[in-house]
This record gives C-alpha cells, structure tokens and sequence, in this order.
C-alpha cells in the first residue's frame, strides 16, 4: 500500500464549470482516485475553488458586488456541481482560508529566508484613463511565441508560454480597449535560474521513468531552456498581503494568484488533516519519500504545476543554487506526474465561457443522466490529444455504447435470474464457454487496472466495454432463453450463475467511470447497501477564523470502497425485474441543444 495524493486543479470562482474544465481534472481525477482506493492504496484527494486574482475583479465589477461575495456564490455553485459529478474529493475547500492564507505566507516566507525570493524592479501597466494599475489579465495582445491574437499579459492559453504584458504584440486592455502606459513598479521574483538545475534534474529524472504522457514531459523540459526569474506579487488590492516588513500593509500589493493557487495542495491537505483531528497526518503525504503525488490539469496549466509549484518547493526546501534550509513544512515532495489532459473543445471550438462557447455543466446534469456525461468524458477524452464534444456523438455513444452494450446486459441478465430463479443460482458443470467468459474477465481486471494506473482512462474504459460485448456474445451462444425443459435447467442455472458473476465483476471494472450506476447494478444483482460511496456537501466555519460566514466543502467517506479484484457471486441473493439502468436518448435532443447554443439543427450529424 503507498500514500497516493491525488492533487487536482483548482476551479477557478469567476464562474460555474463548463465540460471543458471537467474534461480535463474533474472526471480523470477521480477515475483514478477511485481506482487507487479500490487497489489498496491510502488516497488523499484534495483541491478547492481558486478566489484571488484579477478576473475575479473583473466579473465581480460587472456584476456589481465585491470580490469576496462573488467568490462565496460562485464556490457554491461549483461545489454542487462537482459533487453532483460524483468526485470523490477527501476535501475540498477554497483559496480564501484564514489556513490557505497562513500556509502561502510561511511558504512564501521560507522561500524569501534560502535567498529565491528577491525583489526586482518591474514594468506596470496602467490604464491611461483611469490611472488605474492594470494587472497582467486584464491585458491581451498577439502572442509573440505562436502568434495567437488573444494572449493574456500571463500567459498564452494557446502555445502555454508564460508571458509579460510588455512582451505582447498590440497590447490592449480587456476593459476598454485602449493601450496601457507602462510605468515601473517593485515587485518580488521567484529566482527561477537559481532553481534550474534542481528542476532539469528532476524532469530528467521524471523523463527517464517513462510514465509521463510525452506531450507533458517535452513541453515541461523546453520551458528551462529560457528560463528567468517570475514575478511573484502584483498590483491589485485582491489576494494574500505579502508577509514582510514594509509590504504586508500595502493595500495594492498582493502575492500573485499562481503563487498561492498551487500552494492550495498544500494548505489543503493541512486543512484535511486539522479537520481529521489529526493535524500531521499530511506529513504522511508530503513528506514521505515513498508516497506518491499525481496532478491533475488540462494542458494550460502545464507551466504552474512542472515549474512553478516544484519551484517554490525546491526553494522552501533549500534545494536550488543557493542551497538553504527545509522551511516549516520539512523536506515537501516533488510530482511524481503531471498529469495533463490536453483541451476538450465543443464543435471544433475551444470552450470559453467568455467568448459563449460553453456548455455548463449544471445544464448537462439537469437534463441528462450523470453518468452517461462521465461516460462520454472518459471514452472522449483528450488525453493526448484535443477532442470534442458534440450532441450527436454524446447521444450515440449514449444510445449504442451505454444502452445497448452495458445496458442492455445488466437488464437481461437481470430479467432472466429474476423470471427462472428469482435468486442468484448455484452453478452446475462449467463447460469451456463458460470458463472461458470467466476468465477473460478475471484477466480484465488486471489489464483495465493497469491501465487506469497509468492514465490511460480512455483505453482502459474501451478494454471493460470490450469485455461487456464479449459478454454479451456469450449470451447469444449459450442461448439461455432457449434452456426451457427440466432436463435443461442445470444448464440454466450455469448460464445464469456465469451471467451474474460476470455482470458483478464487470460492475466493479466499471465502477470507478460510472459509480452512480454501479450502486444501481449491485442492486439489480441482489447486493445489499452503497456499493461505490459517494461524496456530499457540507457547510463548516473557517478553522481560524469562526467568526466568519460559512462555506462549503466537499468530503466524504470512502473506507468502505470495493477492493480491485474478482468477487464471488452471493449464491441466493434476491433478484428481481429489473428496471432499466440508463436511460435511451432521442435523436431529437440534438436539434434542441444546438438550438440553445445558437446553431442551425440543419448542421447537426445525421449519424446519429
């Protein structure tokens, strides 16, 4: 058994989450969590919504309400969407914590002490109408790497280089438009060629294991090649006070969001552990040099989480050029993956809440069974490439894969126990069809496990699919529906004993995709109580600061969750008519989508 952190991207408040977002950390992050708790391994699952920097200004200006109002409507709103997804967070939380606030600024302090926080003097930008400071997004221009037209004056989302607004083709503020004067300002920089060495060993080293996805690792090692310091604060009266003497009364000086976001790992494992009553348990995690840490993200964030973050460690740590001490936190382990899914787009068009290019994913659950939305995610998923989402592909997948594949084998088998036994029955002499059927599945859970383990989701759910078809061709060869006579029923009963038991052993193959269904299916089939355990919402006070409104978390139990591996049939145990487990679509919802996002229904697929 190892300690496995599951550390995943934290959703940004200025908004509900699109299936883009989800596409890329939510189902993939729990896929795997669930699979890991299922293979024995001690699972901590943490994130939470991500409430500081400048776009939180900017929706919360439009909307005319202040930043933190907007920040605790908008962690609602994603906390119930996500747990009306079914992730299995241990906690989730948000970044504006009286604890996430005392973590940044002791890592930001330990960093400051071993030498790798030094203070610079830095271009601003200010908008020339106003006089107003321009944070780094609220600038876009051309991308001066890969030439795309909407860059922000952070980052490019396209190429995921990280930027300075004064390295942008045509800047332009995103509020009116015009052309900000720039001015010089002081700020503190993340030493990051003081860490390259550290950084280039550890990919190196992360290269040479061969698990990372290659798109990952390549991108992650080209970034080093130019690398300089990164600024650290910012100008904007909306984040963490910067913890030194002479900067933490300044009420337009903040730590930069990157800076405290990634940190939230951290902070949030520490939260967990309080709220456990047991306030070191994260060293279990973080400081054990067995334990493992997989981080989830789509391909935008790659930067953050293989440079920044390991960064900021190594410097609290002490392990870069100017060497130094382990700060409060002891001896933080680095990523053993960065697991980045590349982007999910929506008709050929990358999602974006602020250009309407978006599906929401409290629209998709309102109307259409959660499962079936994991399901497509997971088959579809942009693993190593960009894939999209479409109406008619989600309802074929749907009807054909879900339905009649999966579906349509549980209802049977289910159907035929419960009209012939009315319980699971004994198995007579198995004859080489029947052994065959069995052992193949047997094998499966090795082969999908594998898989899952290794981040190839997509593969591993089309392998447990493979074997649900396999299933359902051995129903047509050993006909049972024909195994009418008395002399026959030995017979029956063999078939309908190797149905049932494959049936629950492909339930649990498929639990970690489709958990809500599962506990259905282990129902159908006779079992007794939740199968997959599922997370909840609850509302707490902040740990340090009581006083203060509640929000809240997502957590849940999750001892009870079934282990990875073949489970004997419960011989007797009651089987009723079943009611359909999923739900056939119409073709006819494709027209009515498209209709809501603005498209002609003549453009749809006539596939479907």
């Amino acid at each position: 058994m190892s300690h496995v952190l599951s550390a995943v991207a934290w959703p940004y408040a200025n908004g509900p989450r699109h299936l883009g977002h989800v596409a890329g950390f939510g189902v993939p992050s729990d896929v795997f969590s669930r699979f890991m708790r299922m293979a024995g391994h001690d699972v901590l699952m943490v994130s939470g919504t991500d409430e500081h920097g400048t776009p939180i200004l900017v929706a919360a200006d439009q909307q005319g309400v202040s930043a933190r109002e907007l920040a605790d409507t908008n962690n609602r709103m994603i906390v119930q969407d996500l747990v009306d997804l079914g992730v299995s967070y241990d906690l989730f939380t948000r970044t504006t914590t009286a604890n996430h606030y005392a973590v940044v600024q002791q890592m930001f302090t330990a960093v400051y002490d071993n030498g790798y926080m030094v203070e610079q003097t830095t271009p601003a930008a200010i908008s020339p109408s106003t006089g107003r400071t321009l944070p780094d997004r609220y600038i876009e221009g051309t991308c001066p790497i890969c030439g795309y037209a909407e860059a922000r004056g952070d980052q490019c989302d396209n190429c995921g280089n990280q930027l300075d607004p004064t390295e942008l083709i045509e800047p332009h503020s995103k509020i009116n438009g015009e052309t900000p004067d720039f001015v010089q300002t002081q700020h503190f920089f993340l030493d990051l060629p003081a860490l390259a060495g550290a950084l280039g060993e550890w990919l190196e080293d992360r290269a040479e294991t061969g698990l990372w996805r290659p798109n990952v690792i390549k991108f992650s090692q080209n970034i080093l090649t130019d690398i300089k310091p990164r600024a650290m604060s910012r100008d904007i009266d909306w984040g963490i006070p910067i913890p030194l003497d002479g900067w933490r009364d300044e009420p337009t000086k903040r730590l930069y969001v990157w800076f405290d976001a990634v940190i939230g790992y951290l902070s949030a494992s520490i939260e967990w552990a309080r709220r456990k009553g047991d306030p070191e348990r994260w060293r279990e995690w973080w400081n054990d040099p067995d334990a493992l840490s997989y981080y989830f993200m789509g391909k935008d964030n790659i930067t953050f989480h293989s440079q920044i973050w390991p960064a900021e460690m190594l410097a609290h740590n002490g392990q870069g050029d100017r060497d130094g001490q382990p700060g409060p936190f002891g001896e933080l382990n680095l990523p053993t993956e960065v697991v980045s899914s590349e982007f999910l787009t929506m008709e050929g068009k990358q999602f974006s809440s602020s250009r309407g290019v978006v599906i929401f994913v409290h629209d998709v659950l309102e109307r259409y069974q959660v499962d079936a939305l994991r399901y497509f995610l997971s088959a579809a998923a942009p693993e190593n490439n960009d894939s999209d989402f479409s109406w008619p592909e989600f309802v074929k997948r749907t009807n054909n894969e879900l339905v009649a594949g999966w579906g349509n084998l549980v209802n049977r088998t289910a159907t035929m126990i419960a009209k012939n036994v009315g319980e699971i029955p004994q198995a007579g002499p198995l004859e080489p069809v029947d052994k065959a059927i069995l052992e193949q599945i047997k094998t499966g859970f090795d082969t999908v496990g594998g898989l899952i383990g290794a981040h190839r989701q997509r593969a591993a759910l089309a392998e447990a699919m493979h074997l649900v078809g396999e299933t359902n061709t051995y129903v047509s060869t050993t006909e049972p529906f024909k195994l009418k006579g008395e002399d026959q029923r030995e017979r029956l009963h063999t078939v309908l004993h190797v149905l049932a038991q494959a049936v629950v052993d492909l339930n649990t193959m498929l639990s970690p995709f489709l958990p809500h269904s599962s506990n259905a299916v282990h129902t159908a089939l006779g079992g007794e109580g939740a199968f997959m355990p599922m997370p909840h919402a609850q509302e707490v006070s902040d740990l340090d600061e009581p006083q203060r409104a509640p929000y809240l978390i997502i957590t849940g139990d999750y001892s009870a969750m079934p282990r990875w591996e073949h489970r004997p049939v419960r011989l007797g145990a009651p089987v009723a008519k079943p009611t359909p487990i999923f739900t056939k679509l119409d073709p006819g919802v494709v027209d009515e989508e498209r209709r809501r996002l603005g498209l002609e229904p003549d453009d749809a697929d006539d596939a479907v």
